[in-house]
């Protein structure tokens, strides 16, 4: 009589070592992808608080530039004889 080879088999016992190991895993899963959800929401968010700030640079540039042409008449007429 030959004996069976030994293949794959399941056993019915878990360790609870093993199953704290994968609750921990879950949570851990769960907590980083609430935390990447967050930072995804504020990145979303971030243009439209930044639309005000950025209006106003562009006119600051825009007065800027009128100053630099206004002091460039200036420094002409300084420099006629």
């Amino acid at each position: 009589m030959s004996v069976p080879a030994p293949g794959w088999r399941l056993d019915r016992q878990i360790s609870v070592a093993v199953l704290i190991a994968i609750a921990l895993q879950a949570a851990t899963g769960l907590m980083w992808a609430g935390r990447a959800s967050a930072r995804i929401d504020d990145l979303r968010q971030r243009p439209d608080a930044q639309a005000p700030v950025a209006e106003r640079l562009a006119r600051l540039e825009a007065q800027a530039e009128a100053s630099r042409a206004s002091l460039a008449r200036i420094e002409t007429k300084l420099d006629r004889p």
